[in-house]
This record gives structure tokens, C-alpha cells and sequence, in this order.
């Protein structure tokens, strides 16, 4: 079977020095917020070009905590895309929020940026453009749209750390950018991990006493926080992969346009578009595809996972029906979640394991072809 992921190869590689750093923060007996997260937060507010970061405890918490540290809540509304992982939305409810949804560019499967003034109103806070599958958005219009209504911008980040627009890394354009360290991003923890991003030290200020129950002074509590401390154990794993981020998020590449170039002369199979001044980051290679349901089965059966993301987008989940937002209304957002297949990509898949890919696939499709 040829996984959509192997975090046991990359674990192989950096084995040693992993077990190494985690057994000294056992050893040490300082758990919590030391000196492994500090030198994560330094080091990953270099790599992004921004003044700050600050670890949370998950991907969700940040974009959670980001909407509370700019005061976004009830009576507010959050313009995003619903084709996104649910948790981009719940953070919206959370804080009483009201998400207002762009249908995605069907190229890039990111926020329309062409539709995205239409959807302002007097009532608008923030914009939340996600960069899915480690595409950045177009983040020149987000911007302008932005600085035109006194609007505030965090970045969902959770799948494209690394990757860059017009030269910056994603997480450095918005007032706010969150990460997700899920372990089976492109910068992995073994649990749930967050980063929050901002070159506001007043934001930056007001995240560390959120994340801490509302405190910087300990047992002093300016405001109502939550406990979502990025842990030193996570912190000292992430320590170790940081400095083959670059390598890796590379070989994702490579492998994307491998499989571009196995791909390019079958019509029913649509590849990744980049846009021009960007690097993609590959979290998934998704193709869009015809009978993708019946696709996606028959490569398991032959050896191949892929992975559906998402096959239902937010509007039409049941958690969102008090929107009210039926089928139709985001058009692009729901022909995409019918069409899309991600296939197996991570840095050390190899060229033969992607050629058994392409010929099951092509295999597959010949197949379904002939049934209809």
C-alpha cells in the first residue's frame, strides 16, 4: 500500500536526535513554557520575516485566539472561504462571530479575490484567507481590499508553512498569521501544536496572556484567557524537523511536478495550478478529476490511498445550517468537493511509488471511462 503520508520514514531519519531532546525535557522536569518553546518562537519569527510568534496548542487555538486578541465577537462578521477545514469556521463561532463565505477561485481552490468586496458589509471585522493545500492566496487584493474598509487579516496557515508569495512567507502579509503543527503537516509535532505570528508587539503582548488563562503575571488575570500552551516536548520535536523544513517542503515539490509530468497528457485529470510570484509547499497534491468517488475506491483496492479534501464544504455542513445557505450558493466550492482527489506526496516518496500511482490512476480512469 503506497500511504498518502509516511511520518514513520521521516521519523527514521531524525530518530536519534528526537529521542534525544525529548528525554532531556523529561529529564529536566520543566513541562511547560520553557526554554524549547522560546527558542521555537524566536526562530520560526525568523523564518516567517515577522517580529513575533508565539506557540499555542493547536492550529485552531490560534485562529481562535488571533479573533479574541483583535476583539472580534458578537455582532461581527468574518469573511472566509467554506472550502476549509471546519476548524478555520469554528474558530469564527467560537467567538460569536458570524462567518460570511467567498466561493474559491476553481484554479487554485482559494478565495476568490475577485469576489471578495462584494462580500463586505458595515458589519465586517476581519478577512480569514486560507492558504489550502500550501497555495498562498493572492494576498495583494486581500491587502488592499483590507486597508480600504479598516479591516484586520489573519492568515490560515495551517497548511502552507513555508511557502511564499511575491517573495514573503505566508503568515507575514496579515495583522495576524496561524499555524498548525498537527503531525501530519509539512512541520509535524506528535500531537496537536499552534503558532500565532504578528509584527504588533501589542498584539503579540495580548496572545501570551490569552493562551494563559488571561495572564501575565502569574495568578493576576487581566481578562478571560483559555490553557492552550504550546508543550515543551512538542516544542523540543519541532525543534529537531525546523531546520528540514526547506529540504523537505523541496522534495514535495519535486514530487508535484513528477506527477505533473506523469499527468500532462490525460485530459480528465486536472494538476495543481500555481499562481505566478508564488512557491506552493504541496501539503497535498490534489488533482481535480471525473467519477472521483469511484477513482478514489479503486485505488485502494490496487494499493493506492488518496485522501478527499473536503468532500462537503462548510455551508452545507449540518453544523452550519442555521446559515441557511443551500446547495447552489457557492457553486465553484461545491463542484470542487465532488471533483477533488489528493494523491500520496511527502519528501520521500519516490519516483517508482509515483509512477504506481499515475498507472493506477490512469488504470482506473480507463475503467470508469468504459463503464460509462
Amino acid at each position: 500500500m503506497i500511504p498518502i503520508l509516511d511520518l514513520q520514514q521521516q521519523y527514521e531519519q531524525i530518530k536519534e536526535q528526537v529521542e534525544k531532546e525529548v528525554l532531556k525535557v523529561l529529564s529536566s522536569g520543566k513541562y511547560i513554557l520553557g526554554e524549547n518553546v522560546n527558542k521555537l518562537e524566536t526562530d520560526f519569527a525568523n523564518y516567517c520575516g515577522v517580529k513575533r510568534a508565539v506557540g499555542v496548542a493547536s492550529g485552531t487555538d490560534a485562529i481562535y485566539i488571533a479573533l479574541k486578541a483583535l476583539d472580534i465577537g458578537p455582532g461581527d462578521e468574518v469573511i472566509t472561504t467554506s472550502f476549509t477545514f471546519i476548524a478555520t469556521v469554528e474558530a469564527i463561532s467560537y467567538v460569536g462571530a458570524k462567518p460570511v463565505f467567498v466561493d474559491i477561485d476553481p484554479n487554485t481552490y482559494n478565495l476568490d479575490v475577485r469576489e471578495l468586496e462584494k462580500k463586505i458589509t458595515p458589519k465586517t471585522k476581519a478577512i480569514i484567507p486560507v492558504h489550502l493545500y500550501g497555495q498562498p492566496v493572492d494576498m495583494s487584493p486581500v491587502i488592499e481590499a483590507a486597508k480600504k474598509y479598516d479591516l484586520f487579516v489573519i492568515e490560515d496557515c495551517a497548511q502552507s508553512v513555508g511557502a511564499s508569495y511575491k517573495g514573503k512567507k505566508t503568515g507575514s502579509f496579515g495583522d495576524i498569521g496561524c499555524f498548525s503543527f498537527f503531525p501530519t503537516k509539512n512541520l509535524g509535532a506528535a500531537g496537536d501544536g499552534g503558532m500565532i505570528t504578528t509584527n504588533s508587539n501589542y498584539i503579540a503582548d495580548r496572545i501570551l496572556s490569552l493562551r494563559n488563562h488571561g495572564s501575565h503575571i502569574r495568578y493576576y488575570h487581566t481578562e478571560v484567557g483559555l490553557n492552550s500552551r504550546l508543550d515543551e516536548i512538542q516544542a523540543a520535536v519541532l525543534n529537531v524537523k525546523f531546520p528540514h523544513l526547506d529540504r523537505w517542503n523541496s522534495k514535495r515539490r519535486e514530487a508535484a511536478y513528477f506527477y505533473n509530468e506523469l499527468f500532462k497528457d490525460v485530459k480528465e485529470i486536472i494538476t495543481p495550478k500555481e499562481l505566478d510570484n508564488t512557491e506552493c509547499v504541496y501539503h497535498q497534491y490534489t488533482i481535480k478529476t471525473i467519477e472521483r468517488d469511484k477513482l478514489f475506491n479503486i485505488l485502494k483496492e490496487n494499493g493506492v490511498m488518496s485522501m478527499i479534501y473536503y468532500p462537503v464544504p462548510v455551508h452545507l455542513q449540518e453544523a452550519y445550517a442555521g446559515l441557511s445557505l443551500m446547495e447552489g450558493s457557492l457553486p465553484n466550492s461545491e463542484q470542487a468537493a465532488k471533483n477533488v482527489l489528493s494523491l500520496p506526496i511527502f519528501p520521500e516518496i519516490t519516483r517508482d511509488q509515483q509512477r504506481k500511482v499515475a498507472d493506477e490512476l490512469i488504470k482506473a480512469l480507463n475503467q470508469v471511462l468504459v463503464r460509462s
